[in-house]
């Protein structure tokens, strides 16, 4: 494991690229240059940022509330416009999919879990042919046997694996995590996690998730950038091999940087 305080942007790329992922032709790597962005003639949530990800990587970005991990991600897919700077993102396939799972699963109560996942298809190919791909994609969550129940008959963390497989279905080449396992209990937590790495490394999306969790961001990214003041405050690269154990002595000393690094200011 490596790590080093705020970087230069060409020093942040160059590390970045070296950075652990699965080779991908199906991805989209984004790049943040000079990013700001401010709110109603406030002063800025977002600061100057210069951010490079690879295609393929995972990236988890941990900081305290309010310090702006989530509007980072929100100008990434587009749902902010910024202020200033230049949001890129780049591929093979330039219409490429990007998506994003939220801390509530956000399921139609009126529609049948497979037709909830279908919804994430849009208006591609027929009904039939999206109730098809979505059923594959409830298979790869583990849900096969729920595709026509009602979502209010699922628990918690089937309900999430729902939403997981709607953001999949249509194998996007970014897919968003903000805070999504926030709500659910240790284990189930646990299993969402595990779930999580072996599709992104099947598939071989960027990823990108925003937690307050440091211990989740350490099981699950290639790569962490701690926020603080709208600015990256810490770049740290995972180089431990996955799948991670817990428990691992070099994994929670870089948890404990990371807190180090969260606490100093308190």
């Amino acid at each position: 494991m490596t790590a080093s305080p705020a970087l230069s942007f060409e020093t942040a790329t160059e590390t970045a690229r070296t950075a652990r992922r699965p080779a991908t032709g199906h991805a989209l790597s984004v790049t943040l240059r000079r990013l700001t962005k401010a709110f109603d003639g406030g002063e800025p949530v977002i600061r100057g940022l210069d951010l490079h990800i690879p295609a393929g990587q995972f990236v988890a970005i941990v900081g305290r509330s309010g310090c702006g991990k989530s509007t980072v991600l929100r100008l990434i897919l587009g749902l902010e416009e910024p202020t200033s700077g230049l949001v890129s993102l780049n591929g093979s396939d330039t219409r490429a999919s990007k998506r994003i799972m939220f801390q509530e699963p956000r399921l139609l109560p009126w529609a049948r879990v497979v037709d909830n996942v279908a919804v994430g298809l849009g208006r591609e190919g027929s009904r039939a042919e999206r109730r098809e791909r979505a059923r594959a994609a409830l298979e790869e969550v583990g849900l096969t046997a729920k595709a026509d129940e009602w979502p209010a008959t699922l628990s918690g963390g089937q309900r999430q694996r729902v939403a997981l497989a709607r953001a999949l279905v249509s194998r996007p080449a970014l897919l968003a995590l903000d805070e999504p396992l926030g709500a659910l209990d240790a284990l189930t937590r646990i299993d969402m996690q595990a779930m999580i790495e072996r599709i992104r490394i099947e598939q071989g999306f960027t990823a990108i998730l925003v937690t307050h969790d440091v211990g989740e961001a350490v099981a699950l990214a290639d790569r962490i950038l701690v926020i603080e003041d709208g600015a990256v405050a810490l770049d740290v690269d995972v180089d431990a091999p996955r799948p991670r154990r817990r428990g691992d002595p070099d994994l929670a000393a870089l948890e404990g940087r990371i807190l180090d690094q969260l606490l100093a200011r308190t």
